[in-house]
C-alpha cells in the first residue's frame, strides 16, 4: 500500500504543469486585440500572489524541462514579444512593484531602424537592469513560413549579429513571429542552436514538453488567467495534419494521445469545436474542410489538457 501510494505521488510529481504566459503592448488602447490595460495587468499579477503562484526566471522552467524534472505546479514565468515602447511607459512599473523577472522577445529590425512605437537598442538594454533578459525573435519579424531556406538562414544571421553587436548577448531562446512555423522553419531555428523555442498556443508545460515548442498563452484584453492557470499538458503525437494543407482541404485529424478517455473535443479555426472518439489512445477523425485563414490552429482538448497543432500557409 506504501509503495502505491508512493507511486501515486511520484506520478503527480512527475506529471505537474507550469505556465509560460505571453504579452504584447501595454496600456495601448489604439491594439485592443494586442493589449493589456494597466489594471488588468495589476489584477492579474495579484491573482498570481494572492494563490501562491512564483513567478520565476523562464531559464528555471527551460532547465527542469531539458533535464526532465519535475516543473513545480505552481512556477509561472513572464515573456512579453517584439519591444514596444508601450512596456517601458506602462507595463515595467507594475512588474517591478511584484518584482516580477521577465524575458523580452525582441524584433530586430524595430530596434534597429527605431521605428516609432518600439524600443531602441539603449531601452532594450536598460531592461536587463529591472529584472528583465532579452531574446531572439526574429530580424525582419515576417510570416517566415513562407520564406525559402536562404531568406530564412539570411534574417537569422542579420539579427544575431546585430543582437549582439548591440547588446553584446547571443540569445539562448527563439520565439516564432506571430506563432507560425513549418518544418522549414523549426529546422531552420534548431540549425541556429537555441536551447529552446516557443510557440503562440495556449496550454501548459511539463517535464515531456518538446523544448522546442513550448507553449505560451497569451494575455491580452480582460483575461482569464484563474482558467488559463488550470490547463494541463496533454501528451499528444500529430500524425494528420503535419502541414498546412497545399490544396486547403483539411482532410483529417490523426494523434496518439496518452489517456484511458474515450472522448475528447476537437476544435479548428473557423470550424469551431466538435466531439471525437478515442479509439485505443488514437484519434482518426475525417474532416475534410476547407481552411479559411492563413494562420489555423487545430485543438484537442481533453478536460482541462490541450494539445496545439499551429499550420501555417506556404
Amino acid at each position: 500500500m506504501r509503495f502505491f501510494l508512493l507511486l501515486c505521488v511520484s506520478a503527480l510529481y512527475l506529471f505537474a504543469n507550469a505556465h509560460i504566459f505571453l504579452y504584447h503592448r501595454f496600456g495601448d488602447e489604439r491594439y485592443p486585440s494586442t493589449s493589456v490595460s494597466e489594471s488588468e495587468l495589476r489584477k492579474q499579477f495579484g491573482y498570481l500572489k494572492d494563490n501562491g503562484y512564483e513567478v520565476v526566471p523562464l531559464e528555471r522552467i527551460v532547465a527542469k524541462i531539458n533535464a526532465g524534472e519535475h516543473v513545480p505546479e505552481h512556477w509561472v514565468a513572464l515573456t512579453i514579444d517584439d519591444g514596444y515602447k508601450s512596456f517601458s511607459q506602462n507595463g515595467l512599473e507594475v512588474f517591478k512593484e511584484f518584482g516580477y523577472p521577465f524575458t523580452m522577445f525582441v524584433y530586430v529590425e524595430a530596434a534597429e531602424k527605431k521605428y516609432p512605437d518600439f524600443m531602441d537598442w539603449d531601452e532594450l538594454k536598460a531592461l536587463t537592469q529591472s529584472g528583465g533578459t532579452l531574446e531572439f525573435h526574429s530580424y525582419s519579424h515576417s510570416h517566415t513560413a513562407k520564406f525559402d531556406e536562404q531568406k530564412l538562414k539570411e534574417d537569422f544571421e542579420k539579427g544575431l549579429k546585430l543582437f549582439k553587436k548591440h547588446l553584446d548577448i547571443t540569445p539562448k531562446y527563439f520565439s516564432y513571429p506571430y506563432g507560425e512555423f513549418n518544418e522549414n522553419v523549426k529546422n531552420i531555428a534548431l540549425s541556429f542552436g537555441f536551447d529552446a523555442i516557443f510557440n503562440q498556443n495556449s496550454g501548459a508545460v511539463d517535464a515531456k514538453s518538446n523544448i522546442y515548442d513550448l507553449d505560451r498563452s497569451a494575455l491580452v484584453g480582460v483575461s482569464d488567467i484563474k482558467k488559463l492557470l488550470e490547463q494541463k499538458t496533454l501528451q499528444a503525437e500529430w500524425l494528420a495534419p503535419i502541414s498546412f494543407p497545399t490544396n486547403g482541404i483539411l482532410n483529417k485529424v490523426s494523434a496518439k494521445i496518452t489517456t484511458n478517455a474515450t472522448k475528447a473535443k476537437l476544435y479548428v479555426t473557423d470550424m469551431g469545436w466538435r466531439d471525437v472518439t478515442i479509439n485505443g489512445g488514437v484519434i482518426d477523425e475525417e474532416i475534410n474542410y476547407k481552411l479559411t485563414n492563413e494562420r489555423t490552429r487545430v485543438i484537442l482538448k481533453i478536460g482541462n489538457q490541450i494539445s496545439t497543432k499551429m499550420l501555417a500557409k506556404e
